[in-house]
């Protein structure tokens, strides 16, 4: 019997006599589908990426994307959507405006920047089932402190999120 190159699995070679044909299929089929199980599965957004040195390890990893890209909104209300992850919404308004951070939408680790822009002031309020906890006068309900403020709204739990940054 040879081996492949590159991951050791066993073929036969030209001139043997090849007695289980669908054995010998199969244990090479189980041996590819062992060798690369890892390549299954992530999701929308997820890159594929080195776990360790060693061959075959890969695991799904959120794509690290260092351009900023930017959700302008100009409205007195404004939900948070899954398309915010890793942006910076802005908000312009001379009335003040309530950002809600919505439920069952975002994951630990998922990061959303936002800056007040305009001359009223950001709230944030929390959807239904939503934990927000932060350093503002109103830990569940804080506000940016003044025009070009700035925080960052992180899910540290499901429907659990941390608002840092410059809050009243």
């Amino acid at each position: 019997m040879a081996t492949t190159t590159n991951f050791g699995w066993e073929t036969p070679d030209d001139t043997d006599l090849v007695k289980d044909g669908a054995l010998a299929m199969r244990t090479l089929g189980n041996s590819i589908d062992t060798s690369f199980v890892d390549l299954k599965g992530g999701t929308t957004g997820q890159v594929l990426a080195k776990a360790s040195n060693t061959d075959l390890d890969f695991t799904w990893t959120e794509q690290d994307d260092t351009t900023l890209s930017f959700n302008a909104q100009t409205g007195t209300t404004y939900t948070l959507v899954a398309a915010d992850l890793g942006k910076l919404v802005t908000c312009s308004n001379a009335s003040g405006i309530t950002v809600t951070v919505p439920p069952s939408v975002f994951s630990a680790g998922n990061q959303i920047h936002l800056q007040q822009i305009g001359a009223g002031q950001v709230t944030f309020a929390q959807g239904s089932g939503v934990t927000i906890t932060s350093t503002g006068a109103t830990a569940s309900a804080p506000k940016l402190r003044a025009r070009y403020s700035a925080c960052t709204v992180i899910c540290t739990a499901s429907n659990t999120f941390t608002i840092i940054g410059d809050l009243a």
